[in-house]
């Protein structure tokens, strides 16, 4: 049974900084901030009454494929909320949840804090009613994928085995090593991984490729000479030429399944 929804707006995002590249607008908090405050709060109804809140952008040309996208363990940002109107833009509706009810990390070790105090369960919940949700909208064609960022990123992909969609996107997560684990995956993976010193270790990676090798999953998974989290303008470990080319593959990967 799809979530009931309560809508507080319906609304087509005008990006503020129309033309301005994205990595530009994630890196000045006054730019995310602006681009952030033209999405409307929307609430949907998770599995045994609690409300899960999120943001939407939509394009202008409806009904379009979806993404789902979640945060890492900062919260439901500026910049990620920059992120969802960005794919608007280029032709996905963008639902962006917050899986920290409301709270937003400003140092890594509350961003630390704040991904230890989530309850997995509730978490499963509320992306499978999210992903359903999506698929019965009537601005949705009925294709949807998943996107996440570290934390984010594992729960791209338990989102994705838990109600399969048509897409994962992970960033710099650990994956399942066990074909059998993969088994429920419906649609490719596309993973991007920071692997230099401090990042996700290669070892890692090649056996979460060769499990999905085994299992038959569709994949392509890309390392990169770059730290955890190089895909984050405001973050330490920030490589711009990596993060650049981890995000037109992605648009490329979501314009072929979504479309």
């Amino acid at each position: 049974m799809t979530a009931p929804v309560t809508w507080t707006c319906r609304t087509v995002v005008t990006v503020a900084a129309a033309g301005v590249p994205l990595a530009t607008v994630l890196a000045d908090p006054t730019i995310a901030r602006a681009v952030a405050r033209e999405l409307e709060p929307v609430s949907i109804r998770v599995p045994g009454g609690r409300s899960l809140r999120a943001v939407l952008a939509l394009p202008e040309d409806r009904p379009s494929g979806a993404v789902l996208l979640i945060h890492d363990g900062w919260g439901l940002t500026d910049q990620m909320q920059a992120v969802a109107a960005e794919l608007a833009g280029e032709g996905h509706a963008a639902l962006a949840v917050d899986l920290m009810n409301g709270a937003v990390a400003t140092t890594p070790a509350e961003a630390g804090q704040l991904a230890a105090s989530i309850r997995p369960d509730q978490v499963r919940e509320s992306l499978g009613a999210s992903i359903e949700w999506l698929k019965a909208q009537d601005f949705s064609t009925g294709k949807v994928a998943t996107i996440g960022w570290c934390l984010g990123g594992g729960w791209s992909l338990q989102a994705s085995l838990a109600v399969p969609v048509d897409a994962t996107v992970i960033y710099d997560c650990e994956g399942p090593d066990d074909p059998a684990a993969l088994s429920a995956v419906k649609g490719p993976v596309l993973g991007h991984f920071g692997t230099a010193v401090g990042g996700v270790p290669t070892d890692m990676v090649q056996r979460f490729d060769n499990a999905l090798t085994r299992a038959g999953k569709m994949h392509i998974l890309h390392r990169y000479d770059a730290g955890h989290g190089f895909a984050n303008p405001t973050g330490n470990n920030y490589d711009r030429k990596d993060a650049r080319l981890a995000w037109t593959r992605t648009l490329e990967f979501l314009k072929a399944n979504l479309r």
